[in-house]
């Protein structure tokens, strides 16, 4: 997920992805411990975009409230 397609959104469609991004790491995780995982890769992709997604939330409830404060 590159990031120029998340700073279009806006910080309740963030949280909606990260929440998504999340349930399907438990999935693999889940299948991780059954013993079927076909992409071990995705954990580490998954792991960079959520975090790419809080970046983006911090980032922007932190200049709403700047912009508040004047």
């Amino acid at each position: 997920m590159k990031v120029k397609e998340l700073q279009g959104l806006t910080v309740e469609e963030l949280l909606q992805k990260e929440k998504t991004l999340r349930k399907d790491l438990a999935g693999l995780n889940y299948q991780q411990k059954m013993g079927r995982v076909e992409k071990p890769s995705q954990f580490h992709l998954l792991r960079r975009d959520i975090a790419r997604i809080l970046t983006l939330v911090n980032q922007k409830t932190k200049a709403s409230r700047e912009g508040a404060k004047k």
